[in-house]
């Protein structure tokens, strides 16, 4: 391919003076794949090491290049570390026949490296527990190739995805982790009835601190054991397909925990089996390890890792936690992205940009319908281009400035003085020909030190006043811009959208994992489903308005279709755009309704109001009148738009 033919630089000619680094991308990864082979086969580490039944028993296969001995210990020897040991067959590859092994057992590798006993759990180990005797961390024998009844082979994901971001253990109201089947029988309804056709599970792969959220990983191959068993969390995914629901992993392949009884790092005693040696290796603000992506064995074992995912627990795709990390030898910390030189510099990592083409690559080639995301702030280009077309290979990335643009006017811009300019631009301003999912808020804005949209709105409020007729200006200013936010971004701000469980009907307070400084209580650290379910308070309208909402962009295929600007009144507080034949008229000025206000629809027509977040139902006031028609002529038709409120229209004729 000639340097100047990528099409990416048609797609976005500023890219025009970097022609020689994106060429260089793709001759990276185009020498990265010849080098690897096919990448199918390449990724079957799950399938060779790790433990597998055979006729007499179990062989037990580790990788393990810098140890001089391994051994295979449990309570099927008595936890004796010397009676089992392996036979070092080449490349650092370790092997072991076990005939009195069973499923349920625990075992641990003992791992000689210079003089040096470790204990160690098994890389691919697929469930990790802490032994209650011993209170070692170990891994329990499972039966991986024992069949699953699924009942989902003609199951795809949506075209455009709307997706409940969700953690299992919190995902239920008691004061206690939650289990996959308590999420399977509680949960799964929940989504289904609230409209998302996607769920995005945080916290899957093992970790041995759970207030991390999940992205420290210890165990790759290890679904969390915290929440019950492998088994149980088949039946989740299977349920959710039959549901129509779409399941995706939040994979961690960012970096590592770097705890070394626990986890992978300095398995076979060294830091470079999979990690960067010095500095590099090590993530300055997260304390974790740093995978050298340049190493075709630590490539084989992530690989390997997500085929592993997508072919025995059936997972429809990813979102990759931490890309902008993995992008920049800096991990692009407190940069802003403000030219394009930033993102063809020495600065970036070349081997992680091939990793991630490649695992999207693999990802596609398991399941042309399979759904990847980038965690990406900077704003790389191409990162949800085709590789053949100079990209990276990514479906979607997040609108990772939404939530920041959402947060910093909450708290530092009182809402009359919002810009309607600023909004329309943040929210449609993306990289052309690349698809984003646009959110207002995910898990990170619910954290303790943070807070969710709604608790920013109203605050100590929410514990007095948020049962119905409780007759406070601060609840209703709340309740209006909260549903005005969720539609404006929604509608605006990617071809996918996003919500985390229990913020669509404005979830009260912070989540905090239990840890020493609260007692470990999990009072916050669950969801609250019982306020949404009560028809006396306000939560319900919020609730109602989610699904009223998210009908009507799934519906109209919204999502899908471009963005027009048809006004934007700065005094006023009016922003009015049209997608389709969908005209969306938001007044966000607080005190001013507006009595025949132009509204300039660009098409000739009939119209009526299908949405309003003024109906009584959603907490509003009820002063839109959704029998009347409008009869748009070359400069529009003229309606009430009330304060603080968001009115959808449709073309009829």
């Amino acid at each position: 391919m000639a340097k100047r033919s990528l099409p990416i630089l048609k797609i976005d000619p500023y890219l025009e003076p970097y022609a020689d680094d994106l060429q260089l991308r793709v001759d990276l990864i185009a020498k990265k794949k010849a080098e690897l082979g096919e990448l199918t086969e390449f990724a079957n580490g799950h399938r060779y090491f790790g433990f597998h039944r055979t006729e007499n028993g179990w062989v037990y296969r580790e990788w393990a290049p810098a140890a001089d001995a391994l051994y295979l210990t449990g309570d099927f020897n008595n936890w004796d570390t010397a009676a089992c040991p392996m036979t070092k067959l080449a490349n650092g590859v370790f092997e072991v026949q076990v005939d009195d092994l069973h499923v349920g057992q625990k075992v641990q590798t003992i791992v000689w490296n210079n003089g040096q006993m470790l204990r160690r759990i098994p890389l691919y180990a697929t469930r990790v527990v802490q032994d209650p005797v011993t209170y070692w961390w170990c891994a329990e024998l499972e039966d991986t190739t024992a069949p699953y009844p699924w009942t989902d082979d003609e199951f795809a994901p949506a075209k455009t995805p709307f997706i409940y971001e969700c953690h299992i253990g919190m995902a239920q109201e008691k004061g206690a982790v939650g289990s996959y089947r308590e999420f399977t029988e509680h949960i799964l309804p929940r989504v289904k009835a609230a409209g998302y056709n996607t769920i995005q599970i945080m916290a899957i792969m093992e970790h041995p601190y759970y207030g991390s959220f999940g992205y420290q990983v210890s165990n790759f191959f290890a679904a969390s054991s915290r929440y019950g068993t492998s088994e149980e969390l088949k039946e989740l995914i299977n349920t959710a397909h039959e549901m129509g629901i779409a399941v995706l992993l939040d994979v961690v392949h960012s970096h590592a925990v770097s705890n070394t009884s626990e986890g992978i790092n300095e398995f076979d005693g060294t830091t470079y089996q999979f990690f960067h040696e010095g500095g590099r290796g090590d993530h300055s603000a997260w304390g974790t390890k740093l995978f050298n992506y340049g190493k075709n064995e630590v490539l084989h074992f992530l690989l390997s890792n997500l085929r592993y995912w997508m072919e025995v627990f059936h997972f429809d795709g990813f979102r990759f936690d931490g890309v902008t990390s993995m992008l920049y030898h800096d991990h692009a910390l407190g940069t802003a992205f403000t030219d394009y030189s930033m993102y063809f510099s020495l600065n970036t990592d070349v081997e992680a940009v091939t990793y991630l083409a490649l695992a999207n690559e693999l990802v596609h080639t398991l399941n042309p319908k399979a759904i990847t995301i980038a965690e990406d702030m900077s704003g790389m280009p191409g990162m949800c281009l085709p590789i053949k077309d100079g990209g990276i290979g990514f479906d979607y990335r997040l609108s990772m400035g939404v939530p920041d643009l959402w947060i910093k006017l909450l708290k530092e811009v009182s809402d009359e003085h919002w810009n309607m300019g600023q909004l329309w631009y943040e929210l449609t301003n993306r990289r052309p020909k690349e698809k984003n999912i646009g959110y207002c808020e995910s898990h990170d804005q619910a954290l303790v030190g943070d807070k969710t949209i709604m608790f920013r709105l109203c605050d100590a409020e929410m514990y007095t006043h948020m049962q119905k007729f409780g007759g406070s200006l601060i609840i209703d200013r709340g309740i209006a811009l909260h549903k005005m936010i969720r539609l404006l971004t929604a509608s605006l701000s990617g071809e996918g959208y996003l919500n985390f469980m229990g913020n669509e009907f404005g979830h009260p307070e912070w989540i905090d994992f239990p840890r020493e400084g609260n007692g470990w209580s999990h009072h916050y650290c669950r969801r609250q489903w019982s306020l949404a379910d009560n028809p006396d308070l306000r939560y319900r309208e919020l609730n109602d308005f989610d699904k009223a909402m998210l009908d009507l962009l799934k519906r109209e295929k919204t999502l899908s279709k471009p963005s027009v600007c048809l006004s934007i009144h700065e005094d006023d507080k009016v922003l009015i755009f049209e997608k389709g034949n969908l005209v969306f008229a938001f007044n966000f000025h607080p005190e001013k309704s507006f009595d025949g206000y132009p509204v300039p629809a660009a098409k000739v027509g009939t119209y009526k109001v299908i949405l309003s977040s003024d109906d009584g139902v959603f907490g509003g006031f009820d002063r839109v009148d959704k029998s009347v028609r409008y009869t748009a002529q070359d400069n529009g038709f003229r309606c009430y738009l009330p304060n603080r409120s968001a009115i959808v229209f449709k073309k009829t004729k």
